[in-house]
């Protein structure tokens, strides 16, 4: 039986467990949902408000306060009587049926293994890059909200992902400090005697020894590993000090962690999800181990267990281009998993890596994580509808018969945990239109109760989140000089900067080279002259990191510091360095256009806009990832042509030319038209617009639900459907497979016959299937869309054997005379009951 730690452990010092009341703190501070709720922030604001606001970390506030100020609060009946009714409201929300368990009271699914390199939730708990991150915390909340059964799995990082500096010369500097995992709201796991718990991972010549941890998200629970145990020696403890950090062959040993690893680790706590979802391939592995796990429960073979396992696996993808996938090497691969693979899973280095390559007999080729992935799963999406298209173009190649409409990815576009992001002002808005649960359910009300809220309201909370974003920019921005040692002068000037009243733009992103954040200073003269006009002025606040490895990412960010700099763009720009998730919800909140650049189709969902919405910001961006599908010129404004261009340099400066020219001539004069109230009456339409429109449509609140019903649901329904009767189906998959392959070679379409009768051509088409039983293979009238409709399929039905022919089968269809009878191509597939084809098989026979 595994225990959480006792708060009496050595571990996290002396905790006042004697104090009435403390246990309740306690409890508050180690469920994450005070990152969404916050009714607990006055809690930890009265307990230090100095610390609370610098950290927003209530278990560090809570470990830090005075004892006899603690003793002080909790006797004060007003304050006691805050934490015993949040802790009632916290019970209440645990115990009453989500709308998972009012829209699917029995018990189809009862887990959903979410794995993810790295997890967004909050500042407290720093393991996060970006948007990968953004995506994991968000649909975690998102499933706390809906009460959607999911465990997330990750890996806690001593160091995290880089802090950012910017030194005196306007360059980048990367440090690492320790994340103190006693300051971090995490809970160890014991066993029940005492001793930790501990995963053992087999590496070349040694054992790497895992600890775990617990974070609670709400109604949902997060797993962490480390290997930062003392039974490992300095350079394995160090495998989870950084994210994204060292080079192919720690980021390999981390991917075996997380994957390998985290499926050992649900074994241990007892945990048998019916569906694992893989948060890009970074946890490929957990397909090799489910696997693994199967055959020790059933005595299957890895082959017959894959195919059994696979049905509850769902990969989803966030690469746009080929080069964003993690590769490795075969050597590299045959070092770590070479005895994994002969010793554990019974099956050959060379059937390992054909699982992680385009071209299964060659050799030399590297090791796909994303194939494998792919190869390993029932259900792929990417993660918006553009995304989905670009993966089906990276994936083709290994469906190299299918037409491209067919390759087997689909989509869910992504969406943002919207209490995590609105603002206070936001909030009593939404709250007073739309009631407190509104995200607690089914979003379609909200269009139509947002509409009733007055421009005059819209446009105060507008006012004040801009005030709250100045006066949070200035503080920040002071204390990043104070800490780089500049002047007293210089400190003085930046806490008074910038005028809440002005229109203010906001760019936050990666710097890299495809994201284009130095757009904006193609023509540096010219975005001078926008932002310096007396009659109307702008303002812009900036802030992201380069990778420590992507130099050219760098030098973009040096470029832009050297502008603010100067004597021009100093009073105009301001570059927040150390871009987090605190610095991303004031950004959010308070900026008026949020603008977004990047290269169409490298962005493949992109969140930060979303989160704009619920607090009225309006997005400027290229017609790329989420905003392809969002965009109508009633909600924003656009950039580009909807089409690709690559990296031409001439398109730069056309699209840059082209952004100067949308705000000088639609976006500055509409914020400054107003009305005899002073209300820019246009602009408060296109906020009220896009709140109503998009805030619900690119909530989490929909993904989530639209992956539990298009995905989830689904996936556990196969799943058990293959594991009954010990995996029977599996052997069963693997046979009719197998007959396949032997017979596939030998079938062929005979004579074709077409007639017209009335709307219609009456196809009949000879198909000669070797011994096939028919039953196993579709035969079918395929033809391509046109005009951006979807491609055309018509089963057709079989007749009657052929005459004389052993094997031979004559199969009819009839089909609408809207296109001419060439274009339509009867094909050959496979079929058997609940197979995903081509995504498990991929054959495919069409008639020249």
């Amino acid at each position: 039986m595994i225990n959480k730690i006792s708060m009496n452990s050595p571990m996290y010092g002396f905790l006042p467990r004697d104090i009435d009341g403390f246990d309740s703190l306690v409890e508050l501070a180690l469920d994450l949902r005070w990152s969404w709720n916050h009714g607990t922030t006055q809690v930890w604001r009265g307990l230090d408000p100095v610390l609370w606001d610098l950290t927003q970390n209530p278990w560090v506030v809570l470990q830090s306060v005075a004892r006899e100020k603690l003793e002080h609060m909790l006797a004060d009946p007003e304050f006691r009587g805050q934490v015993d009714s949040l802790l009632r409201s916290k019970k209440k929300i645990a115990e009453a049926p989500a709308w998972f368990q009012q829209n699917y009271p029995q018990p189809s699914l009862t887990c959903v293994a979410y794995f993810s390199m790295e997890f967004m939730l909050s500042e407290a708990l720093p393991i996060y890059s970006g948007g990968l991150g953004n995506v994991a915390g968000d649909q975690l909340k998102a499933a706390s909200d809906l009460g959607v059964p999911v465990v997330g799995i990750g890996l806690l990082y001593s160091q995290g992902y880089f802090r950012q500096v910017i030194d005196k010369d306007g360059a980048q500097e990367a440090i690492y400090p320790y994340n103190d995992p006693g300051q971090l709201p995490v809970t160890p796991l014991r066993q029940k005697n005492g001793e930790w718990l501990r995963l053992e991972i087999v590496l070349p010549g040694y054992s790497v020894w895992l600890r775990a941890w617990q974070v609670q998200v709400g109604r949902v629970k997060l797993y962490l590993l480390d290997s930062n145990d003392a039974l490992n020696i300095p350079a394995h403890r160090g495998i989870t000090s950084q994210l994204y950090g060292g080079g192919p062959e720690l980021r390999l040993k981390q991917e075996m962690l997380l994957g390998i690893g985290g499926w050992r680790l649900l074994e241990a706590l007892g945990i048998k999800p019916e569906v694992c979802h893989l948060n890009e391939g970074h946890a490929a592995f957990a397909v090799l181990e489910r696997t693994l796990s199967f055959m020790k429960e059933s005595g299957r073979p890895f082959n017959e267990a894959l195919a059994v396992t696979r049905a509850g696996n769902l990969f989803t993808t966030h690469t746009a281009v080929e080069a964003g996938f993690d590769r490795f090497s075969p050597d590299l691969i045959e070092q770590y998993l070479g005895r994994y693979a002969t010793e554990k899973l019974g099956i050959s280095l060379h059937d390992l890596m054909a699982l992680g390559r385009q071209n299964k007999g060659d050799d030399s080729e590297t090791f796909n994580m994303a194939y494998l992935a792919i190869r390993g799963s029932g259900a792929v999406n990417g993660v918006s509808r553009l995304h989905g298209q670009v993966s089906r173009q990276l994936f083709a190649s290994l469906f190299p018969s299918w037409p491209l409409e067919e390759v087997p990815v689909g989509y869910v576009t992504n969406g943002v945990h919207v209490p995590s992001w609105e603002s206070s002002e936001s909030d009593g808005l939404w709250m007073k239109s739309c009631g407190k649960d509104r995200w607690l359910g089914t979003t379609e009300t909200l269009e139509k109760e947002i509409r009733s809220v007055s421009d005059e309201a819209l446009w105060q909370m507008r006012n004040t989140s801009r005030n709250c974003l100045i006066d949070y920019a200035r503080g920040r921005l002071s204390r990043e000089l104070t800490a780089s040692g500049v002047s007293s002068e210089a400190i003085n000037t930046a806490k008074h900067l910038f005028d809440p009243n002005v229109l203010t733009l906001g760019f936050a992103r990666r710097f890299a080279a495809y994201k284009r954040p130095n757009l904006l200073l193609h023509d540096p003269e010219r975005l001078l002259r926008l932002l310096s006009n007396k009659d109307l002025p702008v303002q812009l606040i900036m802030a992201g990191k380069a990778h420590p490895a992507d130099k050219d990412g760098q030098a973009l960010i040096q470029q832009w510091i050297q502008f603010i700099r100067s004597a021009g763009g100093r009073a105009h720009v301001i570059f927040l360095s150390d871009y987090d998730i605190l610095l991303a919800q004031r950004l959010v909140q308070g900026v008026d256009v949020w603008i977004n650049t990047p290269r169409r189709p490298w962005e493949a969902s992109g969140t930060s806009g979303m989160k704009v919405l619920v607090n009225g910001g309006i997005n400027l961006s290229e017609l790329d990832g989420w905003w392809a599908e969002a965009y109508t010129p009633k909600v924003g404004w656009a950039l580009g042509d909807g089409q690709e261009h690559g990296d031409d340099p001439d398109w730069d400066a056309a699209e840059a030319k082209s952004l100067y020219e949308r705000l000088e001539n639609e976006v500055i004069p509409e914020f400054y038209t107003r009305n005899n109230k002073g209300i820019p009456v246009a602009w408060v339409a296109r906020i009220r617009e896009s709140m109503a429109t998009l805030t619900p449509q690119f909530s989490a609140n929909r993904t989530v639900r639209e992956y539990t019903e298009e995905y989830y649901l689904p996936a556990a329904k196969n799943f058990r459907q293959r594991t009954a009767n010990q995996g029977t189906a599996g052997k069963l998959v693997i046979n009719w497979q197998k007959i396949l392959e032997q017979k596939w070679a030998s079938t062929h379409f005979g004579e074709v016959k077409v007639e017209t009768k009335g709307a219609e051509y009456v196809f009949n088409v000879q198909v000669y299937l070797n011994d096939l039983d028919p039953k196993s293979v579709q035969v079918e009238l395929y033809t391509d869309g046109k005009n951006n409709k979807d491609p055309f399929r018509q089963e057709m039905e079989l007749i009657s054997p052929l005459a004389g022919a052993a094997g031979g089968w004559l199969y009819s269809a009839a089909v609408p005379t809207s296109c001419p009878s060439s274009a339509y191509t009867p094909r050959l597939i496979p079929r058997y009951d609940s197979v995903a084809v081509p995504l498990e098989e991929e054959r495919i026979l069409w008639q020249r």
